[in-house]
């Protein structure tokens, strides 16, 4: 089983009381940043575990060529960037 990679977060609260997270995850073969808007306050925890299974969600989708045909629901995240570093 592979060892999870750490991920640091920092938080901002936007004026519309959302909150704008930007995490770095520090993965030595493949360091990544990116951003996650949270609505409402949610525990540090969950924040991650949120960016874990998107991170996760979007490794499965690169892989699904399904996602190019307009007969599947696929949509765009726009509350979730992720760059590589």
């Amino acid at each position: 089983m592979e060892k999870a990679p750490k991920i640091r977060i920092v938080s901002k609260q936007l004026a519309s009381g959302n909150h704008q997270v930007k995490f770095f995850v520090e993965d030595q073969a493949h360091p990544k940043y990116g951003y996650l808007l949270v609505s409402g306050n949610r525990a540090v925890g969950d924040v991650i575990q949120e960016i874990r299974d998107r991170m996760e969600m979007m490794e499965r989708s690169r892989m699904d060529l399904n996602r190019f045909s307009f007969k599947s629901n696929w949509r765009d995240d726009h509350n979730f960037y992720l760059y590589s570093a």
